[in-house]
């Protein structure tokens, strides 16, 4: 190690910034992970998740411009009236339903156990506090649950598709994934 430094210093700073352009490619995503944290402390701090817009169609993903919802519902029937709601205000691109699942949580001081449907609901992350206004609205329990989690990676068609699909009603191109 000591031969390299001394090499590198008989090479003066020309070669120390010819190394360091050299090494650049490898930080820079790192780099670009370190420059998108005081954002995401912030929404951390406010309390919503960060909403990165949906790219152009034909550019590559933004990770965490797509979010993939999580609401429980007390039966099919309200989770498909829900779900069929949520596709035709165009605040979600697909929704699906998990029957019979078994919660079990702490309400009201007791300790309660429900089988419950849950939904998968992929849309915009700008959309998730409308979406969480309008799954509130209707939802049949006191406290619904809507848990958003950023999409990091995935199918870019897929992804793509889930933001022509949830795009503002003003914009007729709806494509078919």
């Amino acid at each position: 190690m000591r031969g390299a430094r001394a090499s590198a210093a008989l090479l003066g700073g020309g070669a120390a910034l010819l190394l360091s352009l050299l090494w650049m490619p490898a930080l820079l995503p790192a780099a670009s992970r370190l420059l998108s944290l005081p954002r995401a402390l912030l929404s951390m701090a406010s309390g919503s998740p960060p909403s990165q817009p949906c790219p152009a169609s034909g550019t590559g993903y933004v990770p965490g411009s797509v979010s993939s919802a999580f609401v429980t519902c007390p039966n099919e029937k309200v989770a498909k009236e829900i779900a069929r709601a949520v596709v035709e205000k165009r605040l979600a691109a697909c929704v699906n339903l998990i029957p019979q699942i078994t919660s079990i949580y702490e309400w009201k001081g007791k300790i309660e156990e429900d089988s419950e449907v849950l939904m998968m609901i992929k849309t915009q992350s700008s959309l998730v506090p409308a979406l969480t206004d309008f799954v509130r609205s209707v939802h049949p329990y006191e406290v619904a649950e809507v848990i958003a989690l950023p999409v990091e990676q995935g199918n870019p068609p897929y992804l793509h598709w889930v933001c022509q699909v949830t795009k503002s009603l003003s914009d007729s191109s709806t494509a078919v994934p």
